[in-house]
């Protein structure tokens, strides 16, 4: 054989191996992918079960006596007591609902709108005050509400706030801020800032630049803040069972405390109270959820 036809011989024979090469990586890649999506999906579907099936036994719990949920907790109930939620509801969970309501809406209120003009000011006007109370925000956060609940508990007492709805607005307010506030202001530096020449050009007061211009472009971001508060200010239980005494203003979490008896509960009814106040933040999230996520993502990267 001539040196040309070895030539040619080597030529094919690379010719054969990259045309094998090239039709083998597409196959690879697709199985890879495929089984990338199959481990995926197995995973969130086990997520999805330990995160939804704790709810599912309770609200079957809800609908059984006390007797049936001890013999046979797992089972769906023979028969479907439904007088479980009325019984919750006219026991006082309707008094702690309302409650509830007007402690995590006006904490909410208050939060979103004091975090917002806290953020606003920090990335309005910048210097060395500013950066001393952004770290002082950040220590914020390392406060835990153990360790200052004597000093707090003393507080209340001398501002006459125990025993009333602001003994549990006032410190949710005080301890949601500085994550509130770090999260809006994130959000806040991702305005442009020629809104602000252009809107002090037409006359705008710093003022009426925060109500009319970034207020409205952050709705996002305060809806999840909203969320975030509220979630922690309706489940909160610390502070709601020492800072309230009267029956009257408790709130869901500790008022559900009066549902068990040292020698009978009935489980059924507690169950069925637990599944009332669980419904407002489920129903809240399913109709926010997209607003939260994009508030979540918004403005994370930067600041």
């Amino acid at each position: 054989m001539t040196s040309h036809e070895n030539t040619l011989a080597r030529t094919a024979s690379e010719h054969d191996r990259s045309t094998s090469n090239t039709r083998f990586k597409p196959l690879l890649g697709r199985a890879l992918s495929v089984t990338g999506y199959s481990v995926s999906s197995i995973v969130l579907l086990v997520y999805v079960l330990v995160v939804t099936y704790p709810l599912f036994w309770t609200v079957i719990n809800s609908l059984k006596s006390t007797q049936e949920i001890y013999t046979s907790s797992w089972s769906l109930p023979s028969e479907w007591m439904f007088s479980n939620y009325v019984d919750a509801w006219n026991g006082g969970v309707s008094s702690y609902f309302l409650n509830s309501f007007i402690v995590s809406a006006s904490s909410v209120g208050l939060t979103v709108y004091i975090s917002a003009l806290c953020a606003y000011g920090l990335i309005r006007y910048k210097g060395p005050a500013g950066n001393a109370l952004l770290l002082f925000l950040i220590g914020g956060l390392l406060v835990s509400p153990e360790v200052s609940l004597v000093p707090l508990y003393e507080l209340m007492q001398v501002t006459r706030f125990h025993d009333s709805y602001l003994a549990l607005i006032v410190p949710y307010v005080a301890y949601r801020l500085p994550i509130t506030i770090l999260l809006v202001r994130a959000y806040f530096l991702t305005i442009p800032s020629e809104l602000d020449e252009a809107a002090y050009i037409d006359g705008y007061s710093s003022w009426k630049i925060f109500h009319k211009i970034y207020l409205p472009l952050s709705k996002t971001i305060l809806i999840t803040a909203g969320v975030l508060t509220a979630y922690y200010t309706w489940n909160e239980f610390l502070f709601a069972i020492i800072f309230i005494d009267s029956d009257s203003l408790k709130t869901i979490p500790s008022g559900l405390m009066a549902f068990r008896d040292a020698l009978q509960t009935n489980w059924g009814v507690l169950l069925a109270g637990l599944v009332i106040s669980a419904i407002p933040l489920i129903v809240a999230f399913i109709f926010l959820q997209k607003s939260f996520i994009r508030g979540m993502i918004s403005g994370s990267v930067k600041g």
